[in-house]
């Protein structure tokens, strides 16, 4: 079985501060030096108050206080981040307008394939952000209390627990599916319209498992209204640093996902370069990293180039997955 891993040392190791790079405007093309002319429009492929929302407002205020123009945080909302991908495709690669991307956009990729535009030829990556990481949850009158008791039920009633997710394709089935690859075990996925009305049918028992989000289920768990049984990062938590990694029972399960920054294709290089040093420093700042911490992730230091990397990789991971579990766009 190959390991489906998607942790990756450049996702672990620390880069230096850009200093040199933090001083562009005495060099390169007057379109780079001129650069931010204007405030810098930031659109984020989903509704406001999620998780990408608030790390993308944090983002933009620690940005805005050092590009000297403010950074305005658009939510475009639709079609699991497409509509507002193609927007920002769609931009002038001026450096004022950027995308924040994520799994997601891969995993579309993976699913749908040709969409009216090809997310890794058409944007230039620009800097990572933040991993995030799932929480194995079951219903408390599910009789496991561990990741191989989970299994071993699985396998002793294949087919008869229910796997909820936000909705055919999204991360949580990813995981999920991941999850049943690697351990042959039988679970019967159920879409929602999203990861609220998943986690509502699952404290109410219509539903056994889930893959979700660790900041989404933290309450439930905390509430005592569902069991967690593993996370999914490689150590342990420490938003519930008692629970176990899934990589402790199935070694190489540690689903995540990303969030990171994109933007036009063609954007300059200098632009691309001095916002990968700025948000590379944020994720160095000690009270920033906290709030990652408090939205259940962890920095993402890369390079504009290993971020293409983890984008390729991704794609190919999804797609591999996709083929497994025979997923189809609704």
């Amino acid at each position: 079985m190959k390991n489906f891993s998607m942790t990756s040392g450049i996702a672990r190791r620390r880069i230096p501060a850009l200093t040199a790079t933090l001083g562009l405007g005495l060099g390169g093309p007057a379109s780079a030096q001129a650069w931010p002319a204007r405030p810098v429009q930031w659109i984020v492929p989903f509704p406001p108050g999620g998780v990408t929302d608030i790390l993308a407002r944090i983002t933009g205020q620690w940005l805005a206080a050092r590009l000297g123009q403010p950074v305005i945080i658009e939510n475009r909302p639709g079609a699991g981040g497409r509509v507002g991908t193609e927007a920002v495709v769609r931009a002038a690669p001026d450096g004022h307008t950027l995308l924040l991307a994520g799994a997601f956009n891969t995993i579309n990729t993976a699913i749908f394939g040709n969409i009216g535009f090809d997310f890794a030829q058409d944007l230039a990556p620009v800097a990572g952000l933040m991993r995030t990481f799932y929480v194995v949850v079951t219903h408390p009158s599910l009789p496991v209390r561990s990741l191989a008791e989970l299994i071993a039920y699985a396998r002793a009633n294949p087919g008869r627990l229910n796997m909820a997710s936000g909705g055919n394709g999204s991360p949580h089935q990813i995981a999920g599916e991941q999850f049943k690859m690697m351990t042959g075990i039988d679970l019967t996925h159920v879409p929602y319209r999203g990861s609220g009305p998943a986690l509502n049918d699952m404290v109410a028992g219509h539903a056994q498992v889930m893959f979700d989000n660790l900041t989404s289920a933290l309450p439930f768990i905390r509430d005592g209204k569902l069991r967690a049984l593993a996370v999914s990062s490689p150590a342990r938590s420490p938003l519930l640093p008692d629970l176990p990694s899934a990589a402790e029972t199935v070694p190489g399960y540690e689903p995540a996902g990303w969030v990171g920054v994109c933007a036009p294709k063609s954007t300059p290089p200098e632009i691309i370069s001095r916002l990968n040093a700025l948000i590379n420093a944020a994720l160095q700042d000690a009270a920033f990293a906290a709030r990652l911490t408090e939205l259940g992730g962890t920095a993402m230091l890369v390079t504009p180039a290993e971020l293409g990397r983890v984008i390729a990789a991704d794609t190919e991971r999804y797609r591999q997955i996709v083929a497994f579990a025979a997923i189809r766009p609704d």
